[in-house]
């Protein structure tokens, strides 16, 4: 199986021997506290996931700077994006070593995790501008991405930690949530030897799963890893469960069995364009694909980044070596009414935009909220009846 980055061995930070776990919970009842963001709480759930491998925990300031600037920590550690635990309140922690991270997104806020803290480190606005011009391409106030980081704090903690739990992942998401250890050991269960990997945050509709087999054919995969990410996303983006529920039957009754694995993992999109697509290959080495589909505009949001500035990154800035996994280039997909099936846009030169079925996101969603299933060419009608169900809920 493909190697993780950075070791040889996945080394996650959740804390699985039960007695080693027991004491540390103890333990952080009685330590200082500190309340995690949501965006610091999710990298804590992908350090102990194993996704972040071979990060031992948050960043400093001159690691993350060094990160934003060219993608390696101080120490060169290939890396695209900061890993940071960002505050605007350190009164409770201020002077001590070790701490307890408390969950923002749980009720009753459980520790998180136990941290060694190497550091408290106040960051200037001059550092967070340079950190988000460089990973977000903008400073943007309108860019959620860019909105988000800005507001998380001015003072960095640094240091190791150790992950007690998955914060509300596992309760919320019992069947899809994985670690990448856990999906490493799935496909090793199955005996896929090549997996290609497909990263959403919305249903996937005819196109994506067509993308999808195109990708397995090309590359001769016997596996697809469709991960879907489960944590924060923009206003107005359709609800994990529901994401869940619509790809699991599209697997169901199109993929032939044993051939498609369907999971999530505890992430909140950052909406970094290339930077992101970047990360998101680390996370699909880390959980054991050989290949990872990367399309139009991946992780964008709204005209920030061209394109197929996500598939540049990796030819021109991402060092050669750096990575294993391979990239699988994909253009938009869509039904081509010439060719009576779907294809790559890129791949039909003698299609005008009329000879294919394109609807707009703003259009889908019109549909599904007065009871309209999409066009076949454009949906699986299983998977319309679970997005028609979901709009005419709201």
């Amino acid at each position: 199986m493909i190697k993780p980055h950075g070791s040889d061995a996945l080394n996650p930070l959740f804390v699985y021997e039960q007695d080693k776990h027991h004491e540390l919970s103890s333990e952080a009842e009685n330590l200082p506290s500190l309340m995690l963001n949501s965006a610091a709480a999710a990298n804590a759930v992908m350090l102990g996931a194993g996704y972040f491998n071979p990060l031992t925990g948050y960043m400093n300031v001159a690691d993350a700077m060094s990160v934003a600037e060219r993608m390696h920590t101080t120490d060169g550690l290939f890396w695209p994006t900061p890993v940071m635990n960002l505050t605007n309140n350190i009164e409770a922690i201020k002077g001590h070593k070790r701490i307890a991270l408390r969950d923002p997104n749980v009720e009753g806020h459980p520790v998180l995790a136990v941290m060694d803290v190497d550091d408290i480190e106040e960051i200037s606005e001059k550092e967070v501008n340079f950190i988000v011009e460089k990973v977000y391409r903008t400073t943007d106030a309108e860019h959620p991405g860019a909105a988000t980081f800005n507001a998380l704090g001015k003072y960095a903690i640094s240091g190791s930690i150790q992950v007690l739990n998955f914060s509300y992942f596992q309760q919320d998401f019992p069947d899809t949530f994985r670690t990448a250890v856990e999906i490493r050991n799935d496909i090793a269960e199955r005996g896929w030897k090549k997996i290609v990997a497909f990263q959403t945050r919305n249903p996937m509709h005819l196109a994506h799963e067509e993308l999808c087999h195109m990708a397995m054919d090309r590359l001769g995969c016997d596996g697809l890893v469709i991960h879907m990410l489960l944590g924060k996303l923009k206003k107005g983006d359709i609800p994990a469960p529901v994401r869940d529920a619509a790809i699991r039957k599209m697997v169901e009754l199109y993929f032939p069995p044993n051939s498609a694995m369907v999971t999530g993992y505890g992430f909140d999109m950052l909406y970094a364009g290339p930077r992101e697509a970047v990360l998101h290959a680390v996370f699909r080495q880390n959980m054991g694909a050989t290949h990872f589909i990367i399309g139009r505009d991946h992780a964008g949001v709204g005209d920030y980044y061209g394109a197929f500035d996500a598939q540049t990154i990796f030819e021109e800035e991402v060092p050669a070596g750096a990575l294993d996994i391979e990239i699988f280039k994909a253009d938009h997909t869509a039904w081509s009414k010439k060719l009576d099936k779907v294809v790559m846009m890129c791949e039909a030169p003698d299609h005008s935009k009329e000879d294919f079925i394109l609807l707009s996101g703003t259009k889908v969603r019109e549909m599904l909220s007065e009871g309209k299933a999409p066009p076949p060419e454009f949906s699986r009608p299983e998977v319309a009846k679970i997005l028609i169900d979901y709009y005419q809920s709201l």
